[in-house]
């Protein structure tokens, strides 16, 4: 049997993407506010992979 581990960045990543999802379900309006950034630019990223294959259930602000 195989296991797998996930990297150290793989298990930050999930970890984001999980948080995010638990936001979606939670709250009842939330936003992501994006300035352009790169640390904007991945947030999006994190949560395009956290909602996929629906769109994102709320506005970019």
């Amino acid at each position: 049997m195989t296991t797998y581990r996930l990297s150290h960045l793989d298990s930050l990543e999930a970890e984001a993407i999980y948080i995010i999802r638990e936001v979606v379900a939670e709250f009842e309006a939330p936003a992501l506010l994006f300035s352009g950034g790169k640390d904007s630019a991945v947030l999006l990223h994190l949560a395009v992979k956290a909602c996929w294959p629906q769109r994102l259930p709320f506005p970019l602000v």
